[in-house]
């Protein structure tokens, strides 16, 4: 296997390296000492079967435990520590990109914990293994070759250039190629080090947002009361409505007043969790992380930067339904008709639009969460 290996890097990706401005002294000498990494989740050497989707995520995740309030504590008190410490920086920071300070520590704290977690793979090793014989080839590919393109134009060694097991880099885990796009040089020194550099680390993760549609003077969102009249099914970014027409429907914000402008219904766990209205900034912070609820932690954890209280709303989200049969349960749902998004086994918005769709159709009252029933029932 290792000498297969070897073969690859140097007839498949050396020959996409260099085609993307790649040197040959680079290629070699980040590719010389490399093995695969056999400890890397996620690997499916040949004979191994399919996977269909990523082997640590068997199970779809319990929304209200991701965002449980023991999450939050300790990090709110760290993050507000970060604040003070590093304020002139963040001063900067919002003058340069607009986007709120709370915003950008929260992401920093989220990722790496204000930079004290460890991260000790080296980028180029994890996704030489992962684009060699991990279970998603091609993505993984991809971000290897702009890691090379990140050693060859920017002042970073081998060795410093540490990563997670799937390849996101420095203090922000950043992908390669959104290294390449995103990064930048905060502190003027002529690099762009996401590694050591808090300030390069504050001013890329701002950069991120601005560059993904950020809008100053917005907030995230709000936590919100939806009454029992008012639809689950309004959700999505695809349903939002100006805030007064939000307000005619009895929804009312739980720690302050509504946003401005066009808002929409998030709502992670449909009636068996909070609900929330949230401005196009939520879906800035998704470009991020695709995900509703690490958008709505980030958010949240923000709020509590500048002293708000914790998620009002209870979470009593069925459990225990593996990702497969949600995924067949979404199929069927495609086959009468529904959008569900994409038949993944993850429970998005359009998957709980759908849900809700099909339990107002067949008389029941609509709640917007899949139960391990209704997952046996739809579509039969």
């Amino acid at each position: 296997m290792e000498s297969d290996f070897r073969s690859w890097l140097q007839d498949v990706v050396k020959p996409a390296a260099l085609k993307e401005g790649v040197s040959e002294a680079t290629f070699d000498a980040a590719t010389k000492d490399i093995a695969i990494d056999w400890t890397l989740p996620d690997l499916a050497p040949p004979g191994a079967p399919k996977l269909e989707g990523p082997q640590r995520q068997a199970e779809f995740a319990d929304p209200g435990r991701y965002v449980a309030e023991a999450n939050f504590v300790a990090l709110a008190a760290e993050g507000q520590a970060e604040l003070k410490k590093h304020a002139a920086t963040l001063d900067a920071v919002e003058k340069r990109f607009g986007v709120p300070r709370e915003i950008v520590v929260a992401i920093w704290g989220r990722e790496s914990r204000f930079g004290k977690a460890k991260i000790g793979n080296v980028a180029v090793r994890a996704l030489a293994t992962e684009a060699f014989i991990g279970a998603r080839k091609e993505r993984f590919f991809t971000e290897l070759i702009a890691a090379l393109k990140v050693l060859q134009g920017d002042h970073v060694s081998l060795a410093e250039m540490k990563s997670s097991w799937a390849g996101a880099m420095g203090q922000p885990q950043f992908l390669p190629s959104k290294y390449l796009e995103n990064a930048v040089d905060m502190d003027g020194d002529g690099k762009r080090d996401i590694w050591t550099s808090v300030p390069d680390v504050l001013g890329s993760i701002a950069n991120y947002l601005k560059r993904h549609g950020w809008q100053p003077g917005r907030s995230w969102g709000i936590e919100v009361d939806l009454p029992k009249d008012a639809p689950c099914t309004l959700e999505g970014p695809d349903q939002a409505k100006p805030v007064a027409e939000w307000r005619k429907l009895g929804v009312a914000g739980r720690t302050g007043a509504l946003p401005g402008g066009d808002v929409n219904l998030m709502a992670p766990a449909g009636r068996t969790g909070p609900t929330f209205l949230v401005t196009p900034n939520f879906y800035a912070i998704k470009e991020y992380n695709e995900s509703d609820l690490y958008a709505l932690f980030v958010g949240h954890l923000a709020d509590r930067f500048k002293g708000g209280g914790p998620i009002q709303g209870k979470w009593t989200t069925p459990k225990g339904v593996a990702r497969s049969e949600i995924a067949l349960m979404q199929k069927r749902l495609e086959r009468q008709g529904h959008d569900v998004g994409t038949a993944d086994g993850l429970v998005g918005f359009r998957t709980r639009v759908a849900v809700g769709r099909w339990e107002t159709q067949n008389g029941r009252a609509p709640t917007c969460f899949p139960t391990a029933d209704d997952v046996k029932l739809i579509g039969r």
